[in-house]
């Protein structure tokens, strides 16, 4: 088994991963920590989810950088080896075609890879969490660029601390478009409002590429705003970690 973790904005996510497929899926809250603080906590997600054997390795991707080296060597003291980090250098199978390379987050590049495995190109990976990014790989397995829009909680959130007379509502689906009530207004606003975003820019990508595009959407946040958008979306929640696992295998296999 093999360890991937995701350091996002908001969780860090750890898979097992065992002959490519996920053992489990454990995540904890990004926030500062110590080497030994993260030590325990990882070592903590491996009993709760009962994993007895010691890690084969780790692979990381990281859009936090001050974490990245603390939880890197964490995951050593567990595994005994030094994690691979995604980053220049590592092997992904796609050709990255963007002006600057350098700028492109680790996790965008490891969804991306996922699925251009899995799915037919070309294609737009839709990651829906702390910010809504688009991933376009084109059908020769170019990554093309993306578009990266505020995430459907940061514009709730955003919105109430602005708006004196609003309040917090729940993110779920209103019943209606037209909101007979402030807090329905505001369900249709963020969630209907996202996925209408969505179609309409996967519609200006296929216009952009002269053709269709298959769209996959993965983050904490797919399953609530895609069943409302209007092109054929597939969910696939763990995307970022089967990338990892696909990117350890090809680049430690001899």
């Amino acid at each position: 088994m093999i360890l991937a973790i995701h350091i996002g904005n908001s969780n860090l996510t750890v898979g097992g991963v065992e002959a490519g497929a996920l053992c489990f899926v454990g995540r904890l809250t990004t926030e500062p920590r110590t080497e030994d603080e993260f030590a325990a906590a990882l070592q903590g997600l491996l009993q709760l989810y009962g994993v007895e054997q010691k890690p084969a390795g780790a692979i990381i991707a990281s859009v936090v950088p001050p974490l990245t080296q603390l939880v890197c060597a964490a995951a050593a003291r567990l595994t005994g080896r030094r994690p691979l980090v995604v980053g220049p250098g590592v092997k992904t199978g796609l050709n990255i075609a963007i002006e600057n390379p350098n700028q492109l987050g680790s996790d965008l590049v490891v969804a991306a890879a996922a699925a251009a495995a899995r799915y037919p190109l070309p294609l737009v990976v839709v990651a829906l969490g702390t910010a809504t990014t688009f991933s376009v790989v084109d059908a020769h397995r170019s990554f093309r660029g993306g578009i990266i829009a505020p995430g459907v909680r940061v514009g709730h959130d955003a919105l109430i601390e602005r708006a004196s007379m609003l309040t917090p509502a729940e993110l779920t689906a209103p019943k209606a478009v037209i909101g007979a009530n402030t807090a329905d207004s505001l369900r249709s606003g963020c969630v209907l409002g996202a996925a209408a975003m969505i179609d309409g820019l996967l519609l200006r990508i296929e216009d952009e590429l002269g053709e269709s595009v298959t769209a996959v959407a993965t983050g904490s946040l797919a399953g609530l705003v895609t069943p409302h958008c209007r092109h054929a979306i597939t969910a696939d929640e763990h995307l970022a970690l089967k990338g990892l696992a696909l990117l350890y295998d090809k680049n430690t296999r001899k």
